[in-house]
């Protein structure tokens, strides 16, 4: 075996490596391809039941929905509140400043706290006090949905 044939044979080796890698690609591809249809088609399917059950049930679905709105107002008006007596508790860790949380006080600790809970401050890169606030209302909107929900279903 010649030099010229070990370069031949090398060569071949490395195009069917690459053409083993690029067909496992394709099969990688069309599975997710294929996953992402099925997902699809059942996010389609549960839509299409939440409107049948809507249209079923137009009273109950309204009395769900005040109650996701009660709750989640509620919440979002005791944000601050809610939030200050997580971040005392020390549930919250340090503001952006390096402060421990639970070492502050007032409105401090509230503001620091609705900004923890937001994903930190403007500053680094969180969603600051205002996404601290909605996360807050939406977990009560949510609450109140579940159990508004849970109610209307048992009667």
């Amino acid at each position: 075996m010649g030099f010229l044939d070990f370069v031949s044979d090398v060569f071949d080796g490395a195009v069917d490596a690459v053409g083993s890698v690029a067909s496992g690609a394709a099969d990688v591809v069309s599975g997710i391809g294929d996953a992402a249809g099925s997902v699809f088609d059942g996010a389609i399917d549960v839509v299409g039941d939440a409107v049948d059950v809507v249209v079923e049930n137009p009273g109950k679905t309204l009395l769900v929905l005040g109650g996701a709105a009660v709750t989640g107002g509620a919440a979002f008006i005791a944000a601050p509140a809610l939030a200050a007596t997580a971040g005392g508790a020390g549930l919250l860790g340090a503001a952006s400043t390096g402060t421990a949380i639970s070492s502050l006080s007032g409105a401090a600790l509230a503001n620091a706290s609705l900004a923890a809970v937001g994903g930190g401050a403007l500053a680094a890169g969180g969603g600051g006090m205002a996404a601290g606030a909605s996360v807050i209302a939406g977990a009560g909107a949510a609450a109140g949905a579940g159990l508004s929900a849970g109610l209307v279903k048992d009667s």
